[in-house]
């Protein structure tokens, strides 16, 4: 449609070459690079907080990158090193040709052994999205290593899998799951019209957020589009689902450390019936809130109303614990 009414636009994309000041805004931390031992990759994230307070790790979704959590960077940084990392594949992290790479086991292994190498061996772990998708299953694999789960707008992954085949709104929802399982044809239709789609999801009614949210500045989607206007800059995040079949259903389920769900109910991409279903597989405390008014994108939305949670259940927890 867009080629047959501007077919000189279409094609048009501009490759972002200078980063906007947000990118290097000292109130959201330092610029930090780490290089895993045994997979040999360099990842990008960005710090906040003192070196040997406890650590806060942030994962974010897609089509996002550590800067999703500015946040949470910002208010966090006062009692936690809080660590926004950009996923395997994504912005300055080290991103590998072969889609393999990108395997849930993989992505697993990258925040255990990142965990390692900043000299922890325990976190609380915030995941949105598809990094969201991540923290259950770090939660799963390796809970020796998580003291606190938070995750935004993404169900326990078995909830996922299971109703996703049982309610056909849900699976039309998630068609992009299947849509990017095509080879370059995905990373081509988020470039059309320099971008457009990507800054459709953020801004549009239908899928970004709304007047009663913060909305993003024309700074952060120039970060956005900075990011991902760099050659190949989408094939890398694209190829974290193009092995998700090969790797679910999952064979252990069981989270046994205390959990915050936190949702925005206009999630346009995400039925909300599965956030009070992700209930049965938490065996340790668990607490669900949904925002009303708020997107899919839920830590940017209401940043405000989201970190008042989060304080709530980290001390309401502490407090538990010594009690």
């Amino acid at each position: 449609w867009s080629f047959g009414r501007r077919p000189g636009s279409t094609f048009r994309r501009l490759v972002r070459e200078n980063p906007p000041a947000c990118l290097h805004d000292p109130s959201l931390g330092t610029h930090c690079y780490v290089r895993i031992k045994d997979s040999g990759l360099r990842f990008h994230y960005v710090a906040a907080g003192e070196r040997g307070k406890p650590l806060m790790l942030l994962l974010h979704g897609f089509p996002e990158f550590w800067y999703s959590w500015r946040h949470q960077l910002r208010e966090f940084k006062s009692e936690y090193r809080v660590v926004a990392l950009d996923l395997r594949g994504y912005g300055e992290t080290d991103a590998p040709s072969h889609k393999e790479n990108y395997k849930l086991d993989c992505l697993i292994t990258d925040i255990k052994d990142i965990l390692e190498s900043l000299g922890y061996n325990k976190c609380v772990l915030i995941g949105h999205d598809w990094g969201g998708m991540i923290a259950w299953l770090v939660a799963i694999c390796y809970p020796e290593m998580v003291t606190k789960l938070i995750v935004v707008n993404f169900p326990h992954p078995s909830v996922f899998t299971e109703y996703i085949l049982r309610h056909p709104s849900q699976l039309i929802k998630s068609g992009y799951y299947f849509f990017f399982q095509m080879p370059w044809f995905p990373e081509f239709m988020f470039t059309v019209n320099d971008f457009k789609v990507l800054k459709n999801l953020f801004t549009s009614q239908a899928t970004g957020i709304g007047r009663k949210g913060c909305r993003l500045t024309a700074e952060d989607i120039e970060a956005y589009l900075y990011v991902f206007s760099q050659p190949g800059a989408l094939t890398g995040p694209i190829n974290h689902y193009r092995n998700i079949f090969s790797c679910l259903p999952l064979q252990h389920h069981e989270v046994i450390m205390p959990t915050l769900l936190l949702w925005g109910e206009r999630d346009a991409f995400m039925e909300v019936e599965m956030a009070e279903i992700t209930r049965i597989y938490v065996k340790n405390h668990f607490r669900l809130t949904i925002l009303s008014e708020a997107s899919h994108w839920l830590q940017q939305d209401q940043p405000d109303i989201v970190n008042k949670l989060i304080w709530t259940f980290l001390k309401e927890e502490t407090t538990r614990k010594r009690e």
